[in-house]
């Protein structure tokens, strides 16, 4: 079956699968009061859940999935998650997000699971900073966890900064120091508004264009955006053994290369983080011969998809917080 495509020509080989809403941390552009959970919602998919749904997703023609959050490495069974869905026939690439708070614990684990790439997220290389935006006193273990991916010889090994005004947004100088010798992606994320974050995003929000203007002016260079990329823009200078990537979600056409869909942990199939509605999958993943009915339930929803987010509009959807769909 030719890969999915929407109405718009954009076709989706990327998914994003959340595994747990829980976090352990308590970031201030996301949880920051901590995650605390509803005893009446669902559980998460199930291991043999999850791999009828990537199955489904793998006739469709996706061949990259991220794992997602909240913070997947607080589910138990991640391990055997990674396990079973690089066995699944089709998957290419699986890369997971995390806030890196095991990765020195568990970074081979994973890796000998299948995984081949990841992001860790790291707002900031100031210990202080880093712990007001986190709640977390856990900056050096991170950080010698990344060093330890890149010495493992991890395939993609990437940081993911959001952008905070008045918080973290003079530490340039510092993360070109940072990846003067790292072959990591350093990717700064522009704040997004959520459902329950507007008070922080009216006085947090920086454009990330800004910060663009400054790497052109130091002569960074833009990368041509490979196929199965997800949204950052990527610069590349030749002093540098790493390169930058900019997430700029308010930047013009910003949607016009969107390549990924998401289900959250409880297998509702998202066509947008910031969409109105959610599409439920969980009751076509109880048996292995449901297989054609789970891929007729996917590809007959793809039309549904909108040409963009609305976030210009100040609308974010059914999206409380970047947790509870996995960002």
């Amino acid at each position: 079956m030719s890969p999915l495509a929407d109405r718009y020509g954009r076709r989706f080989p990327y998914l994003r699968l959340s595994v747990i809403p829980a976090c352990n941390f308590r970031c201030t552009y996301c949880l920051p009061q901590g995650y605390h959970a509803n005893p009446n919602a669902p559980q998460p998919l199930t291991l043999d859940e999850i791999a009828r749904l990537l199955r489904g997703f793998t006739v469709l023609g996706m061949h990259k999935l991220r794992i997602t959050g909240g913070e997947p490495s607080v589910r138990h069974d991640l391990t055997s998650i990674l396990r079973t869905a690089a066995a699944v026939p089709g998957v290419t690439k699986l890369a997971m997000t995390t806030n890196g708070s095991l990765l020195t614990r568990r970074l081979h684990e994973w890796m000998d699971a299948g995984l081949n790439a990841i992001n860790v997220s790291v707002d900031s290389l100031d210990r202080e900073k880093f712990a007001r935006i986190t709640g977390h006193n856990r900056l050096e273990d991170i950080l010698l966890g990344i060093d330890m991916a890149l010495d493992a010889h991890l395939p993609s090994v990437k940081v993911n900064a959001v952008l905070l005004r008045d918080v973290n947004d003079n530490e340039l100088p510092a993360w070109l120091e940072y990846l003067h010798d790292r072959r990591v992606v350093v990717r700064f994320i522009e704040l997004m508004q959520t459902g329950d974050n507007l008070h922080f995003f009216r006085e947090h929000h920086v454009r990330a264009t800004a910060l663009e203007t400054q790497l052109l002016e130091r002569g960074w260079q833009a990368l041509a955006r490979v196929a199965d990329a997800g949204p950052a823009r990527e610069y590349r200078h030749p002093d540098y053994a790493g390169r930058i990537g900019i997430i700029a979600p308010y930047s013009k056409d910003f949607c016009s290369g969107c390549n990924r869909l998401r289900v959250t942990a409880t297998g509702d199939l998202r066509l947008c983080l910031f969409g109105d509605f959610g599409i439920p999958l969980r009751s076509f993943l109880q048996a292995d011969d449901q297989i054609d009915d789970l891929v007729r339930a996917i590809g007959g929803q793809i039309d549904r998809k909108e040409q963009g987010h609305f976030l210009h509009d100040g609308r974010t959807g059914i999206t409380p917080h970047l947790a509870s769909t996995g960002g």
